[in-house]
């Protein structure tokens, strides 16, 4: 290896990891051979092969209780050749699938977090939540679990707590309410929890826009493109004001596309806009007072 460069230039030097040899790709000249192979001690052919052959197992998966790293036994009841398994054989397996999964969930904390994680991914499912986000969930729960805050406490509340500070995080717009609406812990109860968790694993929470809330809100209650960009230019000039500091943006997010809605002769109610935004009409019909007068908009 010493005078490789003297003969052939660096850049033109590759390392054939098969043959274990140093190839010149200009002049095809092997520079060095029987060099220790640090690569895999197997071959692959192609993407699916390797993939097969690799040892390094599957990613972590968090939003699964054991992190996907133990061993699970299919439910499709067909042998390794793809044949359906007998009446007998499927007994068995069904056997061998129960105590599997008893042994899985051996200990007290496995079944707590296999039902938070069922939990999970059933509310995050019905708000339509992506991927990411039901992740940071998952691991908002554990760190709870690991802090024993879970304990006197329904995994219900947690849970729900642990998915609306994922959506803050992930700036994923989602109510309180609305999470709330889906289940069986009350609004007051996930709040508490809400609170605990932030104070307790001193969670950030970002700073809520109320731009963010625009498009989510204006598509459940239809409205045009050309609304949401006057909503927008509306909280732009509130905001230089500084009109709208320290108030729930969500509600000022609403009151800003019902004034932009009637501005541009859109149809729609205070009432239906309150319950897309999760929050009252009182409170859409004190932020769009505010807005009108402060910025001296004017409709029709």
């Amino acid at each position: 290896m010493e005078d490789m460069t003297e003969e052939c230039p660096q850049d033109k030097i590759i390392f054939d990891e098969e043959r274990g040899e140093y190839i010149c790709t200009e002049t095809g000249e092997v520079i060095e051979e029987r060099v220790v192979d640090q690569g895999a001690d197997w071959r692959a052919f192609t993407p699916e092969e390797k993939a097969k052959r690799s040892r390094a197992g599957p990613p972590v998966e968090h939003t699964i209780h054991d992190l996907g790293i133990s061993s699970t036994i299919d439910w499709k009841d067909v042998d390794i050749y793809g044949k359906k398994l007998d009446v007998k054989n499927k007994v068995k397996a069904m056997k061998l699938r129960k105590w599997h999964l008893r042994i899985r969930l051996s200990s007290a904390i496995d079944r707590n977090l296999y039902q938070a994680m069922q939990e999970i991914e059933r509310l995050s499912s019905l708000l339509n939540l992506p991927k990411a986000t039901r992740e940071e969930a998952s691991i908002i729960y554990r760190k709870a679990v690991e802090k024993k805050l879970v304990r006197g406490r329904s995994i219900d509340e947690i849970v729900a707590a642990s998915v609306y500070i994922a959506c803050r995080r992930m700036k994923v717009v989602r109510s309180l309410d609305e999470i709330a609406k889906y289940t069986k812990a009350r609004r007051k109860e996930i709040a508490r929890a809400y609170r605990l968790l932030i104070s307790t694993l001193n969670i950030e929470i970002p700073v809520a826009d109320p731009k963010d809330y625009l498009v989510s809100i204006a598509n459940l209650v239809k409205l045009s493109p050309k609304t949401i960009k006057t909503a927008t230019e509306i909280l732009e000039r509130a905001k230089e004001k500084g009109i709208i500091a320290g108030k729930d943006p969500a509600g000022t997010a609403a009151a800003a596309l019902y004034a932009a809605a009637i501005m541009n002769d859109e149809q729609i109610t205070q009432h239906k806009i309150a319950e897309v935004a999760g929050v009252t009409e009182v409170t859409i019909r004190n932020r769009y007072k505010e807005l009108m007068n402060a910025l001296k908009l004017r409709t029709g």
